[in-house]
């Protein structure tokens, strides 16, 4: 499966692949509705219908070799924090390679959405995976926006994507 993290890691991070028994502390990410906006996804829709959805897309992505999330585990309390990896993306027109980055709100502004993006970005550099990187972020995820800067990413446009307007990094 391509461009997939399983097994890498970081100071305090393990990568893992998606697994269904994931998914009742993943849905926790759809029940915080603020943030259903920056991913694209209706606040009118249940949790665990949107949970579902995502999962379906990751799974369909691993088998697709279309990259895709991987599950963020906590190594000093095995907890699972949030997804970050390498995706395939068409945006306007154009074949890229992003960096996508979900954490759950309880684990936000602790670095660890940065410390995954970096991963991934050595990660495809080293293997070769693309010339260039970006990440599309809602204009008004104000976390996001700090985590690609931090990742060391510029801001190069800004494009609807999926029917949002977003900034791409």
């Amino acid at each position: 499966m391509l461009y997939l993290l399983d097994g890498q890691e970081t100071e305090r991070l393990n990568f893992k692949l998606l697994e269904p028994s994931d998914f009742d502390d993943w849905v926790e990410l759809f029940k915080a509705t603020e943030i259903l906006k920056f991913i694209g996804q209706d606040e009118k829709t249940k949790p665990e219908e949107l949970c579902e959805k995502w999962f379906e897309k990751i799974f369909d992505r691993y088998q697709n070799d279309l990259g895709g999330m991987n599950v963020l585990i906590d190594k000093n309390t095995n907890s699972l924090i949030g997804q970050c990896g390498l995706l395939v993306q068409e945006v306007d027109s154009i074949q890229e390679l992003e960096i996508g980055y979900s954490i759950l709100p309880k684990f936000w502004n602790k670095g660890y959405a940065t410390e995954a993006a970096i991963k991934c970005k050595e990660v495809a550099f080293s293997n070769n995976y693309s010339d260039s990187l970006i990440s599309i972020i809602h204009t008004e995820n104000i976390g996001s926006k700090k985590v690609a800067i931090n990742n060391g990413m510029k801001l190069d446009k800004t494009t609807i994507f999926k029917d949002m307007q977003v900034n791409i990094f």
